[in-house]
């Protein structure tokens, strides 16, 4: 799932940044994505308080949504530059399309990695099998030295593994001696943890890399801050060791997402990573005028065929520490 707000917010990102020790809890907010009927997801990333943890730059979470009953995911081919654009599922399935010729499946516990480079277009569609829809939407930032590479897609079924009793799935990076084959342009980390009941984890991380646990069962307890459901602890770098601990007496799952910090200034607006507020207005017009930047999906069959792009800002953009 992307960006599909009608007035989406204009946010300068700036790289780099001092940042303190303990934990810090971002509550998400909740965010339509199009009309009345739209899904609702939570959004972790970005906001004022933290725009980015290492190179991610955007966590959207939803579900579990029963699709039958309420919206489904239909969201119309639109473009990207500048990142990479992580699916993550729990529960159902979405159909993938984009302008590499690409049509692939998005199922639980499966990696799918779109690099937009200079530009990608993509649609997504949840499934008619798909009762109930369940999963995480996540960007990565591009460092400028790679954001202008060729457009690419991955896909990586990591094997799940026990840690110290918890069950993990490695999908980008590497975690207890455990390695993702999916390429990335910065430092990063990506695993799927689920802790049993009551259960504690003390698990070392690389303490040069800030990280963030987004909680999708829980509370947990990160570091002896409690995070609910749906919120997202920031550890800062400094830390060698994660300690978590599911305080409930059922499951608890986790998303962990670590990196180096990134020391770059970014602008974001609706689906675009850039560097400047005329370089997105740029992107916009080429989507509007249809230029080969993006190339065009096949095989989408909804309407409209594909998205508009907003009105841009009035205000011009105003930077923003990490």
């Amino acid at each position: 799932m992307s960006n599909t707000e009608a007035a989406p917010t204009e946010l300068a990102c700036r790289g780099g940044g001092p940042a303190t020790r303990a934990v810090e809890v971002l509550t998400a907010r909740d965010v339509p994505l199009g009309g009345p009927r739209a899904m609702r997801v939570r959004r972790t990333l970005p906001q004022r308080q933290r725009s980015l943890v290492g190179a991610w730059c955007f966590a959207d979470h939803y579900g579990p949504d029963d699709v039958t009953v309420g919206a489904r995911m239909d969201v119309a081919p639109h473009p990207h530059t500048g990142l990479q654009t992580v699916s993550w599922l729990f529960a159902g399935e979405v159909e993938h399309r984009d302008s590499l010729g690409t049509h692939a499946l998005v199922r639980p516990g499966e990696l799918n990695l779109m690099t937009s480079g200079h530009g990608i277009c993509h649609s997504e569609v949840s499934t008619p099998a798909t009762t109930m829809l369940h999963g995480v939407q996540l960007w990565v930032a591009l460092p400028d030295a790679e954001r202008d590479r060729a457009r690419d897609f991955q896909h990586y079924a990591p094997p799940a593994f026990d840690l110290g009793g918890a069950t993990a799935r490695v999908f980008l990076g590497a975690l207890a001696g455990r390695e993702s084959p999916v390429p990335t342009y910065s430092p990063l980390l990506g695993a799927e943890i689920v802790l049993p009941p009551q259960a504690r984890l003390s698990l070392p991380v690389e303490p040069a890399h800030e990280h963030g646990v987004l909680v999708d069962a829980g509370p947990v307890s990160l570091s002896g801050t409690r995070l609910n459901r749906t919120e997202l602890g920031y550890l800062p770098p400094g830390a060698g060791t994660a300690e978590l601990v599911n305080l409930t007496g059922e499951p608890a799952r986790i998303l962990l997402l670590g990196g180096a910090p990134f020391e770059e200034d970014i602008v974001m607006w609706w689906n675009f990573v850039g560097r400047s507020h005329e370089e997105i207005a740029a992107f916009r017009q080429a989507w509007e005028d249809e230029l080969d930047q993006f190339g065009r999906v096949e095989g989408y069959e909804g309407t409209p065929r594909r998205l508009p792009a907003p009105a841009l800002p009035n205000a011009r953009l105003k930077p923003r520490s990490r």
